[in-house]
């Protein structure tokens, strides 16, 4: 016996799977690994522009994500001017440097220190788009959102995933607080930054700390 679909007063439409063969699957799926396996974090930009419609198709990806009662609530606002490039960068500084000198706790630097990193962020202005990632929340023109962390935070893994297939490099850098790019950016007070991703092809010789990934023993547990 089928069980009948769910009764709902809501239009429905027909599911389209995918059908994958089975022998099919695990290939599949380690190939999509083999790529993703060498996705870094990058901080040294070239300032070669990233092809036309690159990052329009991985934004209409990332917007495939599942949310919260299907509100979606996230913008993606794409900064490609270099006099906002320059305001965003000066403005995220400000505000590392208060991270850096006062804010981050001494277990926080030492767990930074192997990354290299401080408050020093030339890739905002060197890389050809900056990618600034807002959750929306209630407001004149929006619903309230379901999930809005965990929503949008998928959908910046899709977006990360699909640049990456595109052979771009990007970064995820999340500055606290955030409220200064909505004035960059010229967003509503009910849309808040969550993620700012500068995007485009690594610099020439660039290189990266030599980090190792966990095994899967100790990412994963079968019960």
């Amino acid at each position: 016996m089928v069980d009948s679909a769910p009764v709902t007063d809501h239009p429905t439409v027909p599911l389209r799977p995918m059908t994958v063969p089975a022998h099919e699957a695990e290939d599949r799926c380690r190939s999509f690994h083999q790529v993703m396996d060498r996705r870094r974090t990058v901080r040294d930009y070239s300032t070669e522009p990233v092809p036309d419609g690159v990052i329009e198709w991985a934004v209409r990806t990332a917007a495939t994500a599942p949310s919260g009662a299907h509100v979606q609530p996230w913008r993606f606002v794409v900064v490609t001017d270099p006099e906002r490039k320059r305001r965003l960068r000066e403005a995220a500084e400000a505000e590392e440097r208060e991270f850096y000198g006062h804010r981050a706790s001494e277990e926080w630097l030492a767990a930074l220190a192997p990354i290299g990193t401080d408050w020093r962020k030339p890739f905002l202005e060197d890389a050809p788009a900056v990618i600034v990632v807002f959750e929306v929340h209630k407001g004149p023109n929006s619903p309230r959102p379901y999930y809005t962390k965990e929503s949008v935070g998928i959908a910046v893994g899709l977006l990360l995933a699909s640049l990456h297939q595109a052979g771009l490099a990007t970064l995820t850098h999340t500055p606290s607080p955030m409220r200064f790019l909505n004035e960059v950016c010229e967003r509503p007070p009910e849309e808040r930054a969550a993620y700012v991703i500068p995007v485009g092809y690594p610099a020439p010789g660039a290189r990266v700390p030599d980090l190792a990934r966990k095994a899967l023993e100790e990412v994963m547990v079968r019960l």
